[in-house]
């Protein structure tokens, strides 16, 4: 049995990528932030093993991780999920705003990913996808650090999948367009429905369309897919 450690896992996609693995057999760990109540009816509902760390805070990251691979014993998956937003126009933008959104989206990439890749390499096993975003790409007016973040995932995820293709590991990204979440849901009503008619497919995605394309990515079947991005959005973009 694998063992995949999920960030962001409690809610939305992460959720949905979580209970996907379960069903496949995969040996499921979670990571979230806020909202302790739910995580832990989502943990015990599913007999998934969560953990509450903020990824902005890389000291406390690192710690967690280390006690997850006390824990659990070795990862062989990762799907880095979590992400947040703080969005606002860039010559309105504070440095606290710019730093948080970057720490958490983009630089806590090392402290999730750096204890875990050495086990893999050693092992000669490994699959690891990002969660990035179709903004990443086709940019987003009030998102300049959330579009930077992400963007620099996929610069990520190129270096390490050659750096660790002759180790039998591969490293993926999947841009997700609009989804069905609480992040989504929460917009005004009136720019949401703007925004669907801006897609092709005139709809959101499903989570769970995220989901299975996460395990195919961790599958064997995708074993000689790595350092690409999967588009999933409905032909936004």
């Amino acid at each position: 049995m694998r063992s995949v450690l999920v960030t962001g896992g409690n809610r939305g996609i992460g959720a949905a990528i979580c209970i996907c693995l379960k069903e496949l057999g995969y040996n499921v760990i979670g990571s979230y932030n806020a909202n302790h109540e739910q995580a832990a009816a989502f943990s015990k509902k599913y007999d998934i093993p969560f953990y509450s760390f903020d990824l902005a805070n890389p000291e406390i990251t690192e710690q967690k991780i280390q006690e997850i691979l006390k824990n659990h014993g070795p990862i062989d998956c990762l799907v880095h999920n979590a992400g947040i937003t703080n969005d606002g126009f860039f010559h309105k933008m504070t440095l606290e705003r710019w730093q948080n959104v970057l720490q958490t989206n983009l630089l806590s990439c090392f402290q999730v990913t750096h204890p875990l890749i050495q086990g893999m390499r050693e092992r000669s096993f490994g699959r690891l996808v990002y969660i990035t975003s179709v903004n990443a790409l086709k940019g987003q007016i009030g998102q300049t650090n959330y579009c930077a973040a992400k963007a620099g995932l996929i610069g990520f995820v190129k270096a390490l999948a050659l750096e660790n293709a002759n180790k039998n590991i591969t490293v993926n990204a999947i841009a997700p367009g609009y989804t069905e979440t609480d992040m989504v849901s929460a917009m005004n009503e009136s720019v949401l429905s703007q925004i669907v008619e801006t897609i092709p497919a005139k709809r959101l995605a499903k989570p769970e369309e995220i989901a299975d394309s996460v395990a195919f990515l961790l599958s064997d079947k995708a074993s000689y897919i790595t350092g690409t991005t999967l588009h999933i959005n409905g032909g936004m973009y």
